[in-house]
């Protein structure tokens, strides 16, 4: 008796078999679980056995297998014993690798693997076989052995009690192979491959790693003359065999030609060498209908036309018909417009028309070759463009004049400073112009030296007289380069110790615009053309034989009047408003109305209404400068269409009008700076020249985009 349950009488009877092994011995034990009618489980001891370890060397994973091989026989022997049927049986095993091995479809073993797999399989299948640990394999006290004292109290009699309930134990998963590719009972992979030829011309999708013609077809030629070699055997020695002859023929190429163009023209257009092998008629929506197209002795379609008759070579009269839109086209147009040295798309279409080919939608096809172009784009493209920004704050609020400050140096003139023996001393002068970027007035101070310290002194004696100041702007253009170089000051910040502590005890703040975008700066720039044209027109009309620095200082401020007189608006003829906005009517209080009519005023009304006039001075003056001058800033007079911005990693070209067109720097974009609406206006672009890599900060008005880069994850 196995169990207190009836054999024959149970509702269930599982045989469950385990095995074990290691470097001494093999080992596999099996139990009965039988289950009776109200449900009762239990277990008992079968038949087991243990062999020795074979002497020679030998991987633990083949000393597993060899015990799974004894399980599997323990189990037939028990089946072929006991007439009454098993309901299920079941393996266990330590060894994943056995598992995988058991379980493998795909790859090939060795002989001895392959064999007792085999064996394995024949009596059991894969399902049947699951994973066990270690420490719960009663099969492990028969391959490690343990004092026959305990073996009466041990789980070798008495089987695992976790047979008896369903526990998480026993993993009952398929298992794969454990390191395919470094086992060394598995075969290696062996990979055949086979190639159908389909049709008798080439594929294009293999032309499309070619970038350029002439590769192209030096590759087809040698594969032509490879071909050929192997057909003749009166080939001379050096054309045996795969080999690469430098002096192909002409045959060779014109060969390679036609095979090319043949497989072109059967991919794109099948169906018409269909109707001229059947001799029917181009349908009706076909494009090349009009072309009246025949097949040439070397299989390729041509123009049939109605030159037939006239005097011109034959590549000429029936050119090669080729579909615009194709690598291979694009190969060809950028063949011959290299050979008319990058002439436009007229001098393109007339060389391949020259050489005996129609390009269908030819124009089209040539001007976008073209247009990609990089040696095009650099002779010959047009700078980027963004889309013109809103106007940044400081030209839209509402606050006390000079708040927000434009400053920019110009200059010099020639002045007399002393008179000395020798006759009169001269020296320069520099001026400074302040402009107020909310109502445009002006305020010009002079300056008697490019040093920081008469910067400094004028930017004080402004601030004196016109108030703090909140934010001063100026761009690196040819006016303020000079004084920038002097000042120590760059394109993003100051350097200069001496002025950064004077504008941090002021509390200014000075913004840069990139070098080279004067439009950035056009509020100021423009003033400065003004005072530059008012003064000249003064010394014409009143030349001083002697400039001294008292008259060109009074020059610069009658100037400085003229200007803030300027009206902001275009004159009205409405007797209804005669005010006009002027940049002096917020500065001086005074608007050119009629003076006031006669009367009697006493001193209390001197202090208990001036204050009034004052506020409605500038009540007025802003009135109007919202209602009637902010609305003319509305309008984009250009730049009225968004482009695509500029990306980190895209080939560009640095404008510079100081040298001619091919000798301007190429640089790559390494950074970019979008606008608050998105729109990128300034990069930063790398340049290498002579070994050595420099940055510059650019706007995009001074750039030509030469190649964009289609892999944004690469950086430059």
């Amino acid at each position: 008796m196995y169990t207190s349950i009836s054999f024959s009488g149970a509702e269930k009877r599982e045989l469950c078999i385990f095995c074990d092994a290691s470097t001494k011995a093999i080992a596999a034990v099996a139990y009965i679980k039988l289950t009776d009618s109200e449900g009762k489980n239990e277990l008992g001891f079968m038949f087991g056995k243990a062999k020795l370890a074979l002497q020679q060397e030998i991987t633990i994973p083949r000393l597993e297998l060899c015990a799974a091989v004894l399980a599997v026989e323990i189990a037939d022997i028990i089946t072929e014993e006991i007439d009454v049927p098993f309901h299920s049986t079941r393996f266990f095993t330590d060894s994943r690798v056995v598992l995988g091995y058991i379980q493998n479809e795909s790859r090939r073993f060795y002989v001895y693997v392959c064999n007792r797999v085999q064996r394995i399989r024949k009596s059991s299948n894969p399902e049947q076989w699951n994973y066990v640990p270690t420490e719960l394999n009663p099969a492990d006290i028969a391959s490690r052995s343990i004092p026959a004292s305990a073996l009466s109290s041990s789980t070798w009699l008495k089987g695992p009690d976790y047979l008896l309930r369903s526990t998480p134990e026993v993993t009952k998963h398929t298992f794969e192979l454990v390191n395919p590719e470094s086992d060394p009972e598995i075969r290696p992979t062996v990979t055949s491959l086979t190639t159908n030829v389909a049709a008798s011309f080439f594929e294009t999708r293999r032309f499309v790693s070619f970038s350029t013609w002439g590769s192209l077809l030096r590759a087809i030629a040698r594969l032509i003359h490879i071909a050929r070699c192997y057909r003749n055997s009166t080939s001379p020695k050096k054309c045996q065999g795969w080999h690469i002859c430098k002096g192909l023929s002409p045959e060779d190429y014109s060969r390679a030609k036609s095979v090319v163009l043949s497989g072109l023209q059967h991919e794109v257009y099948p169906d018409i060498f269909t109707c001229l092998r059947a001799q029917k008629d181009i349908p009706k929506q076909s494009l090349l209908r009009k072309l009246s197209p025949f097949k040439d002795n070397a299989d390729c379609l041509r123009v049939g036309g109605r030159l037939s008759q006239a005097s011109m070579e034959s590549d000429e009269a029936h050119p090669i018909i080729i579909p615009g839109n194709h690598h291979l086209t694009t190969l060809l147009i950028r063949h011959y417009h290299q050979r008319v040295q990058h002439q436009g798309r007229h001098f393109t279409e007339g060389a391949m028309r020259s050489a005996g080919f129609w390009i269908v939608g030819g124009k089209r096809s040539i001007s976008s070759v073209i247009h990609h172009c990089v040696i095009c784009r650099k002779l010959r493209w047009n700078t980027e463009t963004q889309k013109m920004s809103d106007l940044p704050i400081d030209r839209v609020t509402v606050c006390p004049p000079f708040t927000y400050v434009g400053v920019d140096v110009f200059g010099p003139w020639t002045v007399s400073s002393r008179r000395t023996r020798g006759g009169l001393a001269s020296s320069k002068r520099w001026a400074v112009i302040f402009t107020c970027l909310g109502i445009r007035v002006i305020h010009v101070e002079v300056m008697k030296t490019m040093e920081s310290s008469s910067f400094i002194n004028a930017l004080r004696r402004f601030i004196s007289i016109r108030g703090p100041v909140k934010q001063l702007r100026s761009d690196c253009g040819a006016n303020f380069l000079g004084a920038c170089k002097e000042l120590r000051i760059t394109s993003k910040h100051c350097d200069n110790q001496e002025i950064q502590d004077f504008l941090s005890k002021n509390e200014c703040t000075w913004i840069f615009n990139p070098p080279h975008s004067s439009h950035m700066g056009g509020s100021w720039e423009r003033m400065i053309g003004i005072v530059k044209r008012i003064l000249d027109s003064m010394l014409t009309v009143n030349p001083v034989r002697l400039l001294t620095h008292e008259v060109h200082v009074t020059f610069l401020a009658e100037v400085t009047a003229i200007v803030n007189s300027r009206p902001l608006l275009p004159v009205l003829s409405d007797p209804d408003c005669p005010v006009l906005l002027t940049p002096a009517t917020l500065l001086t209080q005074k608007t050119g109305l009629p003076p006031t009519p006669p009367g009697h005023f006493d001193n209390k009304d001197l202090f208990g209404h001036q204050w009034r006039q004052v506020q409605h001075f500038s009540n007025v003056f802003w009135h109007h400068w919202k209602t009637q001058y902010l609305p003319t800033l509305q309008e984009r007079r250009k730049w009225q269409s968004v482009s695509q911005n500029l990306q980190k990693g895209d080939l560009v070209l640095l404008k510079d009008s100081r040298a001619k067109r091919n000798h301007w720097p190429m640089g790559v974009v390494v950074q970019t700076f979008p606008s608050q609406d998105g729109h990128v206006r300034k990069i930063e672009v790398k340049v290498t020249s002579g070994g050595t890599s420099k940055t510059f900060l650019q706007p995009v008005t001074e750039t030509v985009l030469l190649l964009r880069n289609t892999n944004r994850d690469i950086d430059p």
